[in-house]
């Protein structure tokens, strides 16, 4: 496979053996196919074979390399620091040991009560959907979960279901992973099904990477089933730079904003990718734009592999602040963090 770049980040365009092809002219689940699964391959792609940065990465991560070519796209050619590679190129640092830093950084195994749900807050709870993603960020927090004993088919939904039945006070149900949106539309048809014969459950909230990285994801079907749900739907992105925001994806975002589902975003701070003011207040805007709510900008959960991101908390009240000086409080996230134990998201905005 070739790559033909054009002049500006929308424009450039992959070449594959069919010939040239958009991300609307093929479909989702091809395009999650062809996904970069090779570091020299996505080296390739973005011209940096030859550059120094191929010999901090890591050519066999624990964590394996995958990246959608609607999401190289956005890439600049030639740029070892450019803010999207790096969220998604292994690198040797990653296996270095750093005190404070985990495979188990929420110590979410103390809250899965039956296989596939976790249950840490009142009123809501998680369903891991499926292991799998679109992309793999570098510093996910669940890189390390235990997928094996939580790997759900539709027959192995009903301890999960049974467990929700038994608890009037949960009204909300997080739908996760992996990302629930690498499940096809079948599989979340017959999920959302059996959750609305559940009286007391009142929100579907998604929280999904996908459309960010594959747009394409939100076609006909899921909207459809976004439209026929009795459940009020929710879907956070994750979105943590405006490049990441392109024109493909606002058409997207608009069919299911016209479906009534509110559309909120969450940000980690990462360093070398965010950790500028100017960087984020453009993140905000660019999110305003496609139709997103900035909801939470997190730090960084403590996962192991993923310290090189980490940014101190006194900087990131710091970015905050500016942010609240810059931007109108709708555009400001909560800065926020995840402590176990807690019976929520700990704000430390500082202000």
């Amino acid at each position: 496979m070739l790559t033909e770049f054009g002049s500006s980040v929308d424009s450039p365009r992959i070449i594959s053996s069919t010939g040239y092809y958009d991300s609307w002219s093929t479909p989702w689940q091809q395009q999650l196919k062809e996904a970069v699964r090779s570091v020299p391959e996505l080296l390739r792609l973005v011209n940096l074979s030859e550059h120094p940065i191929a010999a901090r990465a890591d050519l066999e991560p624990h964590f394996p390399i995958r990246v959608p070519l609607s999401y190289i796209r956005r890439m600049t050619p030639g740029d070892p620091n450019d803010p999207l590679l790096l969220q998604v190129l292994p690198q040797r640092i990653e296996r270095q040991p750093n005190a404070g830093f985990s495979d188990d950084p929420l110590q979410e195994k103390q809250h899965n009560p039956v296989p596939g749900l976790v249950h840490k807050y009142p009123g809501r709870a998680l369903l891991i959907t499926t292991q799998a993603c679109a992309v793999h960020c570098r510093y996910c927090f669940r890189q390390h979960f235990p997928y094996a004993d939580n790997r759900l088919t539709s027959r192995q939904w009903q301890p999960a279901l049974d467990y929700l039945r038994q608890r009037p006070d949960i009204h909300e149900i997080i739908l996760s992973g992996g990302d629930p949106l690498s499940l096809d539309n079948k599989a979340l048809a017959e999920l959302i099904g059996a959750l609305e014969q559940i009286p007391h459950l009142t929100t579907l909230r998604f929280h999904t990477r996908t459309p960010i990285v594959l747009p394409a994801r939100i076609d006909p079907g899921l909207l459809d089933l976004l439209d026929r749900t009795r459940l009020n739907s929710v879907m956070v992105l994750h979105a943590n730079h405006a490049r990441e925001l392109n024109s493909e994806l606002h058409p997207a975002l608009t069919a299911l904003r016209i479906r009534g589902t509110l559309l909120l975003n969450q940000t980690v701070l990462l360093k070398g990718i965010n950790d500028q003011v100017d960087t984020l207040v453009a993140l905000s805007h660019a999110l305003f734009n496609q139709g997103v709510l900035p909801y939470y900008l997190h730090v960084l959960d403590p996962v192991a592999g993923a310290a090189h991101f980490d940014t101190a908390d006194e900087n990131a009240r710091r970015l905050w602040q500016q942010l609240q000086a810059q931007l109108p409080g709708y555009l400001v996230p909560r800065l926020v963090r995840e402590v176990p134990g807690d019976y929520h998201k700990r704000w430390i905005n500082g202000a």
